[in-house]
């Protein structure tokens, strides 16, 4: 077994159970393409079995923390039932849903979302593409199905070296799916849409968004970044009177379209833009309009911690303008994808734009990803997802 021998101190994360070793730890040592190595400290001693990715600046990334555990085929196949297990004991109001998560499912770069009878998976670092064949069927054994859809186009492929690549894996099928998701029903397209088709960390979301619409009987709602109209659909089918819909992609919006058509939602009650998000909100405010409900759900603006500062910026914008439109009273629903954004620093980005709009609020609650798409105790890097209910104040 090949080993990396890692800088003084720089084993105290590795101590912490956390998975990932920079290049900037690593001392000594190498090993091939996704192969497994021991990781010692500057001392020697065991620290952990991990991946190792030769191209990336994450160097090596951790299969296990136990000395006498074996890294196999049949490891891994134990750690994807395990997560696939896990999702049975989860509240998870949909026929889709994550079934593996990457690092909180003790498999780094990999990622797989179940859509009714079909698996969509991505393959993301060096360790999870050198046992991809291996995984692959037991993906399929551990759920019963026989149709797996390869979207590995992400650009965290380019960053360890991989190509991308699309395409079926196992069985074949339609790329058109229809999902059902609490009292609602979502079309998507396995090969095109974003992630790995459709954003499913949301699903707990959009069922509090309409659950509000219902209590509150929303009249006026504003949806900026739609997609495909998720929260457009969740708000409608719950008696909201209108809602507007923006986004930068026609495709998108298209099928936001036939989602309401799915749905039996008169077409009459939204309106969707083909537009800039921030152009269309200092547009809305020249012209006086105001919503009594807002979904702000951008595009990841930080890619990593490097970004913050900037994207802070870009948060902090489309929130002080959100807040001018919001009639007192009126729901804020805000989020941040970004995992170079903390809950914290996203907190005061949301507090800060309120006060340059000139806008109190209660906060109602704080969101996350939906409980398939777990962090863990080990690897806050996880809570990528972190949202905002607030109430402006009357």
């Amino acid at each position: 077994m090949k080993t990396i021998r890692l800088r003084p101190g720089k084993e105290r994360s590795l101590r912490r159970h956390h998975p990932w070793i920079f290049d900037s730890a690593v001392a000594k040592g190498g090993a091939d393409f996704g192969e497994t190595v021991r990781v010692e400290s500057d001392q020697g001693e065991f620290l952990a079995w991990a991946a190792y990715s030769p191209n990336s600046k994450i160097r090596a990334r951790v299969w296990s923390f136990d000395p006498a555990q074996r890294i196999d085929a049949s490891y891994l196949v134990s750690l994807v039932e395990r997560a696939v297990k896990a999702r049975q004991r989860m509240d998870i109001r949909s026929d889709s849903m994550r079934l593996v998560h990457g690092e909180a499912d003790g498999l780094p770069g990999l990622i797989v979302d179940r859509y009714g009878d079909t698996l969509v998976a991505q393959f993301l670092s060096a360790g999870v593409e050198r046992f991809k064949s291996d995984l692959a069927q037991t993906l399929l054994d551990a759920t019963g199905l026989n149709r797996l859809y390869e979207r590995s186009d992400s650009n965290f492929r380019a960053v360890e070296g991989l190509p991308e690549v699309t395409g079926w894996l196992r069985g074949q099928g339609p790329l058109d799916l229809v999902i059902q998701e609490h009292e609602w029903r979502l079309g998507l397209n396995i090969a095109e849409g974003h992630k790995t088709g459709f954003y499913l960390d949301q699903r707990d979301s959009r069922k509090k968004f309409a659950e509000a619409a219902r209590r509150l009987k929303f009249q006026r709602v504003l949806n900026c970044y739609c997609y495909t109209g998720g929260f457009t659909v969740a708000a409608l089918t719950a008696g909201a009177a209108h809602v507007t819909s923006i986004d930068s992609s026609a495709a998108a919006l298209e099928k936001a379209r036939a989602n309401l058509a799915l749905n039996g939602i008169d077409p009459a009650q939204a309106d969707f833009l083909d537009a800039d998000v921030n152009a269309s909100l200092r547009e809305f405010h020249k012209a006086g309009r105001s919503f009594d409900a807002i979904v702000l759900d951008p595009p990841k603006f930080a890619p990593s911690a490097a970004h913050a500062e900037r994207a802070a910026r870009a948060y902090k914008d489309i929130n002080r303008l959100a807040f001018k439109l919001l009639e007192p009273g009126g729901l804020l629903f805000t989020y941040s994808c970004s995992g170079g954004i903390s809950p914290d620093l996203f907190h005061k980005v949301v507090a800060s734009a309120g006060t340059d709009a000139g806008v109190d609020g209660y906060i109602l609650e704080r969101l996350g990803g939906a409980q398939d798409h777990p962090m863990t105790i080990c690897f806050p890097e996880g809570e990528y997802l972190k949202g905002l209910v607030v109430m402006r104040k009357t």
